[in-house]
């Protein structure tokens, strides 16, 4: 097999090894996304746009410094993750509720552009596995597709929860189970892992987003009526512990 090249090494190394420990991050970071794009743009009272704006500065700020670092960085890393799930709470929620476009609407058209930022990605460089990330340009491909699953997750995750008969608790259920149904095709199908791994990836955004919304809503609207600035601070708590005690360096996939 050929070598790769030092910056492709350096490249690879970037990317956590898909664990256990990864997905429960996630699902953390998920939900620390929803109750902190609240805080910012319906406690503060600041709306969707300025604060897709203000965490749309935090996500270029991380994903430049993480691009240009050449080995992985746990911190970092999953602060690009966390700035995603910012922004693409407040964009979601910009393009839904301000826009008027609706969870229907939002989810489809976010859907579109999660397959074409796929396609474009697969077109270039012949595969979207997370395997692949060896250049810059596989680089960026991968953390907009981050971007988009995470914002598309947020009007999957609002879209269920808004179904009469189904709520938060109902949606997280639903996201739950469907995690548990990837999960065993894993390990006992022969289903794409590619293919899985971002089903799993896309799912675990609405999974957070309801957890987050029945820590956050009122109780006559299904939720625990947590405040939205102390549930985000042990959720971060929570993701601090995970990163320190899950492996610091990348792997395999």
């Amino acid at each position: 097999m050929q070598q790769l090249s030092n910056s492709a090494v350096g490249t690879i190394r970037k990317v956590p090894a898909v664990t256990l420990a990864f997905w429960l991050i996630k699902i953390a970071a998920t939900t620390f996304g929803e109750t902190a794009g609240d805080a910012v743009s319906m406690t503060m009272n600041l709306g969707y746009a300025a604060g897709t704006g203000i965490f749309a500065v935090f996500f270029l700020a991380s994903v430049i410094a993480q691009t240009k670092t050449q080995s992985y960085h746990p911190f970092l890393y999953w602060a690009v993750i966390v700035t995603t799930t910012t922004v693409g709470t407040t964009m979601a929620d910009f393009a839904t509720r301000s826009m008027g476009i609706g969870y229907t609407g939002g989810s489809l058209i976010l859907f579109i552009a999660l397959m074409i930022v796929l396609a474009l990605w697969h077109f270039s460089l012949g595969s979207v596995s997370v395997d692949t990330i060896t250049t810059p340009k596989a680089e960026a491909f991968y953390w907009a597709t981050i971007l988009f699953s995470n914002t598309l997750g947020t009007a999957l995750g609002d879209f269920l929860a808004d179904t009469p008969g189904i709520g938060y608790e109902g949606g997280a259920l639903v996201f739950g189970g469907v995690l548990v149904l990837i999960a065993a095709a894993y390990y006992f199908t022969h289903l794409s892992h590619t293919l899985l791994f971002w089903a799993a990836f896309i799912l675990t955004r609405p999974l957070g987003a309801t957890l987050g919304d029945i820590l956050t809503k009122p109780y006559d609207h299904g939720g625990l009526d947590l405040s939205r600035y102390s549930s985000s601070a042990v959720i971060a708590v929570i993701m601090i512990v995970g990163i320190l005690l899950s492996s610091k360096k990348a792997g395999n996939h």
